[in-house]
């Protein structure tokens, strides 16, 4: 049995007025004991919406929500089996590292030994120890985020929320940090739902990820499953670069289909594909998915429209004969000098790397 489970949860705001908003629009999801799943999607989507429903803070319209088998839906924030870390810390700051993770347990009136011990475990889980008398606007922004962790943790929850943690942190702090987050909650098997805009960060901390848009989920997979075999332009267009490129299905065999794509005939591996001879498609096309060669050479010829030179790599845009932009990414361009707008190159695209979509999508 899933241990957090949404079923068909609808919440609109201010229903039957000029100002209505669908925040979340018939949104069914499972989270399984131990697992960290993800909730991802552009401002507005409705991730924070949900999450704030289940931890209590927000009703829904219509649906319910159901925590280790027992329906929540109307049950107040304060009797759920739930712990949120806040994108704004929420620390209180007149009180120091100990009594902020203490405080939980403090107003459960867990014994006054216990609390010392549990405290102390939780401090040393994330390399606080020592600081426990240390007021907390003395500590940087990612020992006040380890504080927020700590707090939410060490009242032993079944269930862990993430609300953007890690918005304020710069983008090398952000990275340490949640490394830390994904070995602790996997260390302790805390079932965790984590809320973010951030591609990578999701990627990288999520057992699952749900890509939401417009209140309604897109996909449900891994960060592989989401990355390579999109369910649909949106998420295809939202997670990582991609080129959309016109293509004629010419037929398949099991999991294998030839399209037609730059004037030529390609095979493109699809499982579960579903397509028909004759049918339209897009093809998915990842910048890093693209060899450039010298011109003559690969599937098809393409002039260079524009560089951008980061360091580790670099980003062209080409233009194709049909007229059809491609925006390519070539690793280490030290090593293989950098093209001038105007230069004619060859490109060839990696096979396995492919996906097709159905118009329609």
């Amino acid at each position: 049995m899933a241990v957090v489970a949404f079923e068909h949860v609808v919440k609109v705001f201010s229903p039957g007025t000029r100002r209505e908003v669908r925040a979340v629009d018939d949104f069914s999801l499972q989270v399984e004991r131990g697992e960290l799943v993800t909730l991802l999607g552009p401002s507005g989507c409705g991730k924070t919406t949900s999450l704030r429903i289940l931890a209590g803070f927000e009703l829904p319209t219509s649906g319910d929500v159901y925590i280790d088998g027992e329906k929540v839906t109307f049950v107040p924030p304060q009797k759920r089996p739930t712990s949120m870390v806040f994108q704004s810390y929420g620390l209180f700051p007149h009180m120091t590292v100990f009594e902020n993770v203490a405080y939980g347990l403090k107003v459960r009136r867990v014994p006054r030994q216990e609390i010392r011990k549990r405290v102390a475990e939780v401090l040393a889980l994330v390399g606080l120890e020592g600081l426990e008398d240390r007021g907390v606007g003395q500590l940087s922004g990612g020992q006040q985020q380890r504080v927020a962790l700590c707090r939410a943790i060490v009242v032993q929850p079944k269930v862990l929320l993430f609300d953007e943690p890690l918005s304020n942190l710069d983008a090398k702090l952000r990275k340490g940090t949640r490394e830390q987050i994904r070995r602790i909650q996997k260390e302790l098997g805390i079932t965790s739902l984590y809320v973010t805009h951030d591609q990578a960060e999701a990627m990288s901390i999520s057992d699952r990820i749900a890509v939401m848009n417009a209140g309604r989920l897109q996909q449900l997979g891994t960060a592989e499953e989401i990355y390579a075999r999109p369910a649909n332009r949106f998420v295809a267009d939202f997670i990582g670069e991609a080129n959309f490129l016109p293509g004629t299905v010419v037929g398949g065999e099991g999991e294998t289909v030839r399209v037609q794509i730059l004037g030529r005939e390609m095979e493109v591996s699809q499982p579960g594909a579903d397509f028909s001879p004759g049918e339209e498609v897009e093809v998915v096309v990842r910048p890093e998915a693209v060899d450039v060669l010298p011109a003559g050479e690969g599937d098809v010829d393409a002039e260079v429209l524009f560089s951008h030179y980061t360091g580790s790599v670099v980003l062209y845009a080409l233009r194709l004969p049909d007229g059809e932009r491609l925006e390519v990414q070539v690793a280490n361009p030290q090593e293989r000098g950098l093209l001038g707008v105007g230069a004619k190159v060859g490109i060839r695209l990696h096979r396995r790397s492919l996906h097709l979509l159905g118009r329609e999508q």
